[in-house]
């Protein structure tokens, strides 16, 4: 066969540019579906318009025209079978030189092509040539696609930004804390289609997986499931308890590249260790890298509800400890992901579209496998729990109700009260467009309380077939004694705790009250780790009065068993000691705010030369620091971790001061972020932003 191509030019540069890509690599060709590219072809000889050239785009291991898996297209234009799906076309741009040979085709790939990587080849009448590949991602800036997002900010937000907020802590103290997603690192490219292509369905069915990834919600939910390791090579091993010394502890990390890069350089073998924030800041990475809109949202007083039952079940004995009686938990937070797609799989129009949850912490299986979602956010919202996926358990976690109870020495229980409105609390993610907290409880549910979030909550009970209706259980007879914990000072680490616990009595007749006040080092999750501190007092309350009783925890009480903790629970039970079956109980999660790291930026900040940072971190204790060690990455700053161990020491109220160099490789917005850990403070966090000029 006579050679017609002398050259191909895939035009990554402008292409990339104009797919939104160009921040991954300029190397190869990266194009979002549904949106044109320029491919160049040079002759060897002038081209007519009736001259044949056909192209083929393939994906996968066995590609097919009826799976949208391969399409022919090109000059003239094939003809195809009825079943073909997924058709790419091709025009001849104006830009064209044809008497000169240059064939400059307009290329489109369809709204519902498979992402992933192809190869392209053409077919002229003397010859056949492989001419490379090139990468198809979803495409939210199209109309037509299923992951469409209006709103450009949005999209912005959404797809384009490589860092974020992800906010952890408890519902009155919650803490915003900097991650670095960092999707269009140029390795992200391999290590998201490694993710795709090791899933489990891919290797039951390989031509039936790559077909499926013209789906969004096929995608995210095996990106869902490919995150965690629990029953697939996934990316990250979920670990709740103190011993994480063959890994890392999830508190350390502060991004989603080297988790990722880690997984991919060590043949897919999972991670060590994750835990909810950590899953869902890697997913959120992977999602905005394949263009399907994605943020981080975090739910204060998360309900994880085992049996589809609604309600929580929580067991104290008679000192008023919380027990770990029942596999139902209130989690002080709960990290999951949104993506936005839309949901014609549900068969109601576009009434279940938009925001969908996907949480992949593994938690309970779905359909088989450690995944959830996509739940509408609509159908939570109106309490429809008969819709895939996941819908009941994660109405669950931001409306289930609570039901406490008291368990004697001889294991007989007694209810001591419902609680309707603690769960779902603060709903939280990142504000479009700059660094503050965004709360969407109101895309969730009703007001609590309200008419409406009740009937919803009933509609949901309906839907799921429970045995038994909470409602009629959770009608309680008005409190004769209202109780109440209130800060007292600012809850710092490295301080004495300081509350008062109010107790009002609203009876006519006085009451001499046994009060028992625990507090216990608790993790996230709402396991009890270890009890703190325990006292009993007698009071009497005559009629119509409020009393406050002062309580203190000293740190050096709590600073040991911190260290490994999350936050402290403080709970008080109060038993009427006239009435030996009155019991009234109040509790408040303390989440302590840690000292200061400050990074500064020492003069202006441009597009490969060398920059100074310096890192600050001031000791508040009376006591030495051991074991100090500090990270810091950011996103087109650090290729890699920086990591400084060297400093091993810090002296009470001694100041660190570390300066750092790097060379910026990306322009634009940057965010820096640190972690300082020690042997008194885990994982203490620091961030700023850093504007590179080109």
């Amino acid at each position: 066969m006579a050679k017609m191509i002398k050259n191909v030019d895939f035009h990554c540069q402008s292409n990339n540019t104009a797919h939104r890509t160009i921040e991954i690599t300029s190397k190869q060709l990266i194009v979002r579906r549904g949106q044109p590219f320029l491919l160049t072809l040079e002759m060897m000889q002038p081209f007519k318009h009736h001259d044949m050239l056909i192209l083929t785009v393939e994906t996968g291991s066995a590609p097919s025209e009826s799976r949208g898996t391969r399409s022919e297209f090109g000059n003239p234009t094939p003809m195809h079978a009825s079943d073909v799906k997924a058709i790419w076309k091709s025009s001849i741009d104006k830009s064209a030189k044809l008497q000169w040979g240059v064939v400059t085709l307009s290329v489109t790939p369809p709204a519902d092509a498979p992402v992933g990587r192809y190869s392209l080849s053409v077919k002229t009448m003397s010859e056949k040539k492989t001419l490379g590949t090139l990468v198809v991602l979803f495409n939210p800036w199209c109309s037509v696609d299923w992951v469409y997002l209006p709103d450009e900010k949005e999209r912005q937000e959404y797809v384009m930004n490589e860092q974020g907020v992800i906010y952890r802590g408890t519902s009155h103290y919650s803490h915003p804390m900097a991650w670095v997603f960092g999707q269009f690192e140029e390795e992200m490219v391999d290590i998201c289609l490694k993710m795709l292509d090791i899933n489990p369905k891919h290797a039951e069915d390989p031509a039936d997986d790559v077909s499926a990834r013209c789906n969004p919600i096929y995608v995210s939910r095996v990106v869902s499931a490919m995150i965690n390791c629990n029953d697939d090579r996934g990316v990250l091993m979920g670990r709740w308890h103190d011993s994480y010394a063959d890994g890392v502890r999830p508190t350390h990390w502060i991004g989603s590249v080297s988790i990722l890069q880690h997984w991919y350089q060590n043949n897919c073998h999972p991670v060590k260790y994750g835990q909810c924030w950590v899953f869902a800041g890697v997913m959120c990475t992977v999602m905005r890298f394949l263009g399907i809109p994605c943020r981080v949202v975090t739910n204060f007083q998360s309900a994880h509800d085992k049996n589809n039952s609604l309600t929580i079940d929580e067991y104290y004995n008679d000192y008023g400890l919380r027990t770990t009686e029942t596999e139902d938990s209130v989690w002080n937070f709960h990290v999951w992901v949104e993506g936005w797609m839309k949901r014609p799989d549900l068969k109601k129009g576009d009434k279940y579209d938009g925001w969908q949850v996907l949480d992949p912490t593994p938690q309970e299986m779905s359909e088989g496998v450690f995944c959830c979602g996509p739940a509408p956010v609509t159908a939570i919202f109106q309490g429809d729990a008969d819709l895939k996926y996941d819908v009941p358990f994660v109405f669950a976690e931001v409306n289930a109700d609570i039901v406490k109870w008291m368990v004697n020495a001889q294991g007989v229980k007694r209810k001591m009260h419902s609680d309707t409105s603690t769960v779902g609390q603060n709903i939280s993610t990142k504000a479009v467009g700059y660094d503050a907290r965004n709360d969407i409880t109101n895309n969730y549910k009703h007001r609590e309380g309200s008419t409406k979030e009740r009937a919803a909550f009933r509609q949901a009970l309906n839907r799921v077939n429970s045995r038994d209706d909470p409602e009629e259980d959770s009608k309680d007879e008005p409190l004769l004694v209202e109780m109440k914990l209130e800060e007292d000072t600012k809850m710092l680490n490295g301080q004495d705790i300081k509350l008062k616990l109010k107790l009002s009595n609203k009876d006519r007749t006085n009451k001499t009250m046994s009060i028992r006040v625990n507090a216990q080092a608790m993790r996230y999750n709402g396991t009890p780790a270890h009890n703190i501190q325990s006292t009993v007092q007698e009071k009497t309350l005559l009629s119509g009065q409020d009393v406050i009783l002062p309580i203190q925890i000293p740190f050096l009480v709590y600073s040991k068993y911190m260290v490994s903790c999350d936050s402290v629970k403080v709970s008080a039970v109060a038993f009427d000691k006239q009435k030996g079956d009155d019991i009234y109980e109040t509790e408040t999660d303390i989440t302590l705010e840690e000292p200061s790291v400050s990074i500064k930026v020492f003069g202006e900040a441009r597009l490969f030369r060398t920059m100074t940072m310096e890192v600050k971190f001031t000791n508040p204790l009376n006591e030495k620091l051991r074991n100090c060690s500090l990270t810091v990455i950011g996103s087109g700053l650090f290729k890699s971790d920086y990591v400084e161990g060297n400093t091993k020491e810090l002296d009470p109220k001694r100041t660190l001061k570390l300066q750092i160099t790097t060379t910026p490789y990306k322009a634009g917005l940057k965010t820096v972020v640190a972690d300082f850990d020690c042997s008194s403070f885990r994982d203490v966090k620091g961030s700023c932003t850093v504007d590179v000029k080109p």
